[in-house]
C-alpha cells in the first residue's frame, strides 16, 4: 500500500472536459459516501477509496477504462497510481468534483 501514497503520473483529463463524455465512460467517485451524497456528477458511481484499493477485481475488469475522479483530484491520482500498478486502465479526473462546471452536477 505504499505505492498508494505516490501521484499519479499516468492517463489524465481536465474534470471539464467531461460533458462530451458523460454517458459513454464509467465514472467513479472515490470520495467518501458522505462527501458523494453532498455533491457529485449525476453519471459517477461512488466506491469510497479505501474499499477500491482493497478490493479493487470486485468493482473493475482488467478489460474496460474508468475514470476516477474525487474532490481535487489527489485521492483519485494515488487510487489511479496504486491501480494502474495492479493492471487496470484508469484515468485520473485532474480538479475533481470542486472545480467541475459542467452540467452534469448534482
Amino acid at each position: 500500500m505504499l505505492g498508494l501514497l505516490k501521484m499519479n503520473t499516468g492517463k489524465k483529463i481536465n474534470v471539464n472536459e467531461l460533458d462530451n463524455l458523460i454517458g459513454d465512460i464509467d465514472l467513479i467517485d472515490v470520495r467518501e459516501t458522505y462527501e458523494f451524497k453532498n455533491q457529485s456528477i449525476k453519471s459517477a458511481q461512488n466506491i469510497p477509496m479505501g474499499q477500491l484499493v482493497s478490493d479493487p477485481n470486485k468493482y473493475l475488469a482488467k478489460d474496460n477504462t474508468y475514470y476516477l475522479i474525487c474532490e481535487s483530484g489527489a485521492r483519485s491520482a494515488r487510487t489511479c497510481n496504486y491501480l494502474t500498478k495492479q493492471g487496470f486502465d484508469v484515468i485520473n479526473v485532474l480538479g475533481g468534483v470542486s472545480s467541475y462546471d459542467g452540467k452534469y452536477k448534482s
